[in-house]
């Protein structure tokens, strides 16, 4: 299995510390975030990772190069316009006929991405998402799911939330869904899930996942990691 990293964002809600680097190579602790990522990627064994590029782009490829320090196998696709989650993918991975994960350049987790590989692979449907349990989830696209995980209803950030299960952005999906999004700019939870009915399952992950998106939740997410480092240390 192949993978797509999501990494074109601005990160405007996170300056001024974005003002001269992208939100992917913000630092939690001593790595940028898109590290951790790849890391993540790496140690569930996917080596063959696309990483969709925008703001700051020659930023991450001078970085990261092509991925052989890190152990993987990186290829870029530069944005010239912004083609949103679902139109980035697609154009990322033309051609692909094997099922791939989508994961934010952005967001930090540890979840196991091998459960959810096989959960996806189980069910047997064209997308699985990787939903947390969240206190406020009015900034994020909203499930209800039933008792095996498949999704009844799906509502991208919606002002009245209809449950607290939320979908992080990181997805298994089989290949077949590139056929279903059209050219230019097109987004996951608002564009292709509602066309989607029968055809997606969610699994609520244990561990943890962070957002950075904004000062507050970059800044709790390096504690996180800190106090988690310090209690290894400790044991």
């Amino acid at each position: 299995m192949n993978a797509v990293i999501m990494a074109g964002g601005k990160g405007s809600r996170l300056s001024p510390l974005t003002d001269h680097a992208p939100k992917p190579m913000m630092p939690i602790i001593d790595k940028p975030i898109l590290q951790y990522i790849i890391e993540l990627l790496r140690k569930h064994g996917i080596y063959d990772i696309s990483v969709t590029l925008g703001y700051m782009a020659g930023n991450i490829v001078q970085a990261f190069g092509d991925g052989r320090d890190l152990g993987v196998k990186l290829h870029y696709f530069i944005e010239k316009e912004p083609l949103g989650t679902a139109g980035g993918v697609k154009a990322a991975l033309q051609g692909t006929k094997d099922d791939f994960l989508v994961i934010s350049g952005d967001a930090f987790t540890d979840y196991d991405l091998t459960s959810l590989i096989r959960f996806h692979q189980n069910h047997g449907k064209m997308v699985t998402i990787a939903a947390a349990k969240v206190e406020d989830p009015s900034g994020f696209g909203v499930m209800l799911l039933n008792a095996a995980g498949k999704v009844r209803s799906f509502i991208e950030k919606p002002k009245d939330p209809i449950s607290h299960i939320a979908s992080t952005g990181i997805y298994v999906m089989k290949s077949d869904i590139l056929k279903k999004i059209p050219s230019g700019f097109q987004d996951f939870g608002r564009d292709i899930f509602p066309k989607l009915s029968g055809q997606i399952y969610a699994k609520v992950m244990d561990g943890y996942w962070s957002d950075i998106g904004t000062l507050i939740s970059y800044y709790d997410t390096n504690r996180h990691v800190a106090e988690t480092i310090l209690s290894a240390v400790g044991s």
